[in-house]
């Protein structure tokens, strides 16, 4: 796993091993999320939902964005975004918040330009995450998710609407919009 553009080009990120083990984004699928909002990124802030090994926002912060929060319940995730943030340099445009993401977005006052959720698949979890992140996000936002192809998600949650969906073999991106901006 790599940083595949911008000031940590390059730079390989380490990921969670053992019994910890998750599902990373794949270099193609990163590629294709971040080709698809690549103008809207610099000088925006990014949350990187269900972090993992933050991948997803260290790509956001390589690429320009402002700051990124990276929020995942477990510790050794944390340490593992953290790691890889001083690998890349990006620790001054970060932060890291170890909680429950469901109980995070409930009870933030934050708001992002970009959001982007990839929650275990087939949990129900997604199906939760989203009418919340989209109450904490500007009107000028993005959602992106990850799911698996069978994982049911709605077409509007709250304001925000699914302007384009994108398989990748057996994974689906959705990216949803604010409803006056479509």
């Amino acid at each position: 796993m790599r940083v595949i553009t911008g000031s940590a080009r390059g730079r390989v990120l380490e990921t969670l091993k053992g019994d910890d083990v998750v599902r990373p984004t794949t270099d193609k699928v990163k590629e294709a999320v971040f080709s698809a909002i690549q103008f809207e990124i610099e000088g925006r802030d990014f949350i990187d939902v269900f972090a993992g090994s933050g991948q997803m926002g260290i790509e956001a912060l390589s690429r320009g964005a402002r700051s990124a929060l990276f929020l995942d319940s477990s510790k050794k995730a944390a340490a593992v975004i953290e790691r890889n943030l001083k690998v890349t340099n990006l620790q001054p445009f970060a932060q890291v918040v170890t909680a429950n993401s469901l109980s995070y977005l409930r009870t933030t006052d934050r708001v992002f330009d970009i959001a982007f959720l990839d929650p275990p698949y087939l949990t129900g979890i997604l199906q939760e995450a989203l009418p919340l992140i989209a109450q904490r996000m500007k009107k000028s936002g993005v959602i992106i998710c990850e799911s698996a192809l069978n994982d049911k998600i709605l077409q509007k949650y709250y304001k925000f609407t699914l302007d384009r969906e994108r398989t990748y073999g057996k994974i689906r991106i959705s990216t949803y919009r604010h409803e006056d901006c479509l």
